[in-house]
């Protein structure tokens, strides 16, 4: 399906060069254009449009902020060696975007049509990706109910937007390792729930939790399971790998779990670099132990936003277990350097993973 798509000509409120020479951060500075379409009963997906980035205008009723109706994706765009700019997997996010609307009653959008919004929106803006080392354009699309009524349903107008936000590092430390610890009290998500999906009612469930953390030190989150409190799932809102010299182990894809495209890419990249890889439930007693023991060597978080990182300190009920020597092990390395080199263009793409859109 394709759709029709106008852009709205504005005069550029800024020279993007001026605004990449300053220090970025992490979804702090955000790109002059947006794109947005509606949907409804009638007319399905229409109204598509490239236009300014300016603020939403909602009815104080609207669904999105009674009852939480909205999923959104992350993905990133890279500067590429010859200067064109290209996407990572993208259509796995326009595939994840469509499971989340699935799940929370909400209208799909073709795979197709996501990448011909996302293809245009950024050649308009080209300029807004970073070329500095570390650096990209990172991509949020957003889907929120929208439809003026007081009633626990789902909506029957919804509106879809694209925003940009060129970015360096997620975490302040860069490539540094941080310290997790585990939450007894509070758990991420249960089986049958939202975990699987991207949606925003997700992560505001988890951040009382990681401010208990960050109160005693900690950058994150290790999420156990429901039901027992006893299986470890993810971390903040990241997928967890535990390193076994050349093995890899992560959790399963329960249902609990979003099904993050950085953990398929480490799953399908491992065993080409000597690495095996096991998908299995893992207790915090059994991962606490085989941290003390040496016998877990790295440990490692993945997700678009941060690629991979280290975790130097993994706390459970109060005692703080350093893994390996407290730096970035020489999986998490080459993981890493693999991941961001086929990203950037840098190491040769042989998975066909790579998206260039100029």
């Amino acid at each position: 399906m394709q759709i029709t798509i106008r852009s709205v000509p504005e005069a550029q409120k800024r020279n993007p060069k001026e605004v990449l020479s300053k220090p970025l951060g992490f979804g702090r500075v955000f790109a002059d254009r947006m794109f947005r379409m509606r949907w409804n009963e009638k007319k399905s997906w229409h109204d598509a449009e490239i236009c300014a980035y300016e603020p939403l205008v909602l009815d104080p009723a609207a669904l999105i902020f009674h009852y939480a109706q909205e999923i959104f994706e992350g993905l990133k765009a890279y500067r590429l060696p010859d200067g064109g700019v290209g996407l990572f997997r993208p259509k796995l996010n326009a595939e994840r975007m469509n499971a989340s609307a699935r799940r929370l009653v909400m209208p799909e959008i073709p795979v197709e049509a996501q990448m011909q919004a996302l293809t245009m929106l950024l050649r308009e803006l080209k300029d807004w990706a970073p070329s500095a080392e570390g650096s990209s354009l990172y991509i949020r699309p957003t889907m929120i109910g929208v439809t003026p009524v007081l009633g626990v349903r789902p909506a029957s107008d919804y509106l879809y937007y694209i925003i940009c936000s060129p970015v360096s590092g997620y975490f302040e430390k860069g490539f540094a390792p941080v310290k997790v610890a585990t939450s007894e009290e509070y758990v991420r998500a249960a089986a049958g729930g939202l975990g699987a999906s991207k949606a925003g009612a997700n992560y505001a469930a988890s951040l009382l939790a990681a401010k208990v953390a960050k109160t005693k030190g900690y950058d994150q989150v290790v999420w156990l399971d429901a039901k027992e409190h006893r299986f470890i799932e993810e971390m903040g809102g990241m997928n967890i790998f535990f390193v076994y010299g050349k093995q890899l182990l992560t959790s399963p894809l329960t249902g609990s779990i979003l099904p993050g495209i950085t953990r398929d890419s480490i799953l399908k990249l491992a065993p080409e670099m000597d690495l095996e890889v096991e998908e299995c439930r893992l207790s915090v007693d059994k991962v606490t132990r085989d941290i003390n023991s040496g016998k877990i060597t790295e440990i490692f978080a993945c997700g678009t936003a941060a690629v991979v990182t280290a975790v130097s300190i993994f706390s459970h009920k109060g005692t703080d277990c350093q893994v390996g020597n407290g730096e970035p092990g020489p999986v998490t390395t080459r993981l890493y350097n693999q991941l961001t080199g086929i990203q950037t263009g840098k190491l040769a793409d042989t998975h066909g993973w790579t998206f260039r859109v100029l």
